[in-house]
């Protein structure tokens, strides 16, 4: 393995260096984008949730707490007192801040897995011109002088596509599932936005209707 490497000459420092990056974040966006970690399931909201029973759940759960979905919801509980368009205002501040964690790192990841078999490219046509300069410096009686070169240029471009593909597979199975995770944020905001201003003030008008005809 190691005379592969050498034999790739120069080239492979950076294409380790990008599969180190790809595996690092890799693996951090596996850990930080589990669904228990951005919508957990205990304080997830159905069409006749309680909203004060949402709430305690998450002052009494760290976890739900320090989720994206539930930092939104804080954010909307406590702008309640003011207007709806207030605390509509405040959870969407609080989402574009959470959606950008859950976006982090991911477009270095497609920057990645393009940059790779760029690099694998650069590393052919270093090897290709190597050995054509074996062939100009007089070296045309030994075929064999242009093999050194050669094999750079097959050793770089491997590296490069595999280097590439599992980073280019990894960027976008998390583009899609955080597409998937905002998606999901945005109906259940709205949904607890709806009960905590819309479902409330109905209930009070229902009440004071009953009260007049009694």
């Amino acid at each position: 393995m190691w005379e592969l490497v050498k034999a790739g000459g120069w080239l492979m420092l950076p294409l380790a260096l990008c599969s180190i990056c790809t595996v690092a974040i890799v693996l951090e966006r596996f850990i930080r984008l589990r669904r228990n970690l951005v919508l957990p399931k205990q304080i997830l909201l159905s069409q006749s949730c309680d909203i004060s029973k949402i709430i305690r759940t998450i002052e009494q759960d760290k976890r739900s707490e320090q989720s994206a979905l539930g930092q939104i919801f804080t954010a909307g509980f406590l702008a309640k007192s003011q207007s709806g368009d207030f605390a509509q205002a405040q959870m969407q501040v609080r989402a574009s801040v959470e959606i950008s964690f859950l976006e982090k790192n991911i477009n270095f990841l497609g920057t990645l897995s393009a940059a790779a078999p760029l690099l694998g490219l650069l590393g052919t046509v270093i090897g290709i011109i190597e050995s054509f300069l074996m062939m100009d410096l007089g070296s045309s009686s030994n075929p064999t002088a242009m093999i050194p070169g050669i094999s750079k240029a097959l050793i770089t471009t491997a590296a490069g596509m595999l280097v590439a593909i599992p980073a280019l597979f990894a960027y976008r199975y998390f583009q899609r599932l955080v597409q998937d995770y905002v998606a999901e944020l945005e109906q259940q905001s709205t949904l607890f936005h709806a009960t905590l201003f819309y479902r409330n003030s109905a209930d009070e008008s229902t009440d004071e209707v009953l009260g007049d005809q009694k």
